[in-house]
């Protein structure tokens, strides 16, 4: 146990650097740590205001930093990117904070993973990346909101017939698997029971999932769409304060057509985007180890710069994904060292840490106020 004094004086000589930091009155043999730049959103944690404590101890800088994405596993190679910048040593602290938003009871930040189109692996992408989220260090959900066509049940391994506890007679409490919590319309029919609704019936039964679901103080609740631009995204929209949208496509020009109507939906209602995910970006050959490019070669990219947002993630045509994902058991969840499952920790923390940077840039609502003079 650290004694009071120790820390105390820890304090204080946080605020001492930091205050001669400003005024310029701090040596370092390299570059400020104020200045050094967040490896993944690239901007300086001064203008991140992620710099929570700076001191230097002992012949070593101390220093606590909070980041709006998930930092599991982050800090070793974080500090030695730090070690560089400022040719020091660095005992460096990463604290994760979600962006302090509160989209529904029990969930603070709402993802929707979309596509223009079917096909595109959209409900893989959703439920790697919800599983990569909480490795990372998230609370995570995820909602499956094709109502017509849920699969998460089935990707997550939930048995058919289990079924989500009722709690206070009209609470669904969401059933946790492989670390997440998931609700589904696959949890509550057999899966051979189609949907046979229109419209509005299929609204709502979405606003029902999205209303009486008991969540548990989620960080982050990833939304899996429904392929195209119908009512149910409509009804995302209106009924929940959305955070973005995560848009899924493949390289080819029939799919990136669709991937931009997604987008221009997402923009007609008011939801930011994200970022753009390209799957079957590539296949490696097991005789030649070379990338072949399939379908398409950099389609995902050029969507993304054409609407001037982020290519999260391109991932091969992989047939371990697909056996995996059959199974019940996302490629994530099986080992999150592995190659594959590497693309989706990196993809889940671009998501996150550009979800982070849009929460930023919102402007704080205004407050309206009554004088009498």
């Amino acid at each position: 146990m650290v004694c009071v004094s120790v820390l105390t004086k820890a304090r204080l000589l946080a605020a001492h650097y930091i205050m001669l930091s400003r005024l310029g009155r701090v040596t370092y043999m390299g570059k400020p740590l104020e200045t050094f730049l967040d490896p993944i959103v690239n901007v300086s944690w001064r203008e991140l205001g992620a710099i929570q404590r700076a001191a230097k101890l002992d012949g070593k800088w101390h220093v606590l930093i909070e980041l709006g994405y998930p930092v599991e596993g982050l800090t070793k190679a974080y500090a030695g990117a730090l070690e560089n910048w400022m040719e020091d040593e660095i005992v460096l602290e990463l604290k994760f904070r979600a962006p302090p938003s509160h989209a529904l009871p029990g969930a603070s930040n709402v993802i929707a993973v979309a596509s223009g189109k079917g096909g595109v692996g959209k409900s893989t992408t959703a439920v790697n990346l919800a599983v990569a989220l909480d490795r990372a260090g998230a609370k995570v959900g995820i909602l499956d909101a094709d109502i017509y066509g849920p699969s998460q049940g089935i990707m997550l391994g939930i048995r058919e017939g289990q079924r989500p506890e009722i709690r206070n007679e009209n609470e669904f409490v969401p059933i946790r698997c492989h670390g997440i919590e998931a609700i589904s319309m696959s949890m509550l029919v057999t899966d051979k029971t189609p949907m046979v609704w229109r419209g509005p019936m299929a609204s709502g039964a979405l606003q029902q999932l999205l209303q009486q679901t008991a969540w548990s103080d989620l960080d982050y609740l990833i939304v899996d769409m429904p392929p195209g631009t119908g009512d149910i995204q409509l009804t995302l929209s209106q009924q929940v304060s959305v955070g973005g949208a995560v848009i899924v496509t493949t390289p080819q020009e029939i799919a990136l057509a669709d991937a931009r109507k997604g987008i221009e939906m997402f923009r007609k209602v008011s939801v930011p985007i994200i970022g753009v995910v390209e799957n079957l970006s590539y296949f490696v050959c097991d005789g030649c180890d070379r990338k072949h490019a399939l379908f398409g070669d950099g389609g995902g990219e050029r969507v993304a710069a054409e609407y001037g947002t982020s290519l999260l993630g391109e991932f091969p045509l992989d047939p371990a994904i697909r056996e995996q994902t059959d199974a019940g058991v996302p490629i994530v969840a099986v080992d999150n060292a592995s190659p594959m499952s590497i693309l989706y920790m990196d993809c889940a923390r671009r998501t996150a840490a550009a979800l982070w940077l849009i929460s930023r840039d919102k402007a704080p609502t205004p407050t309206l106020s009554m004088d009498d003079q």
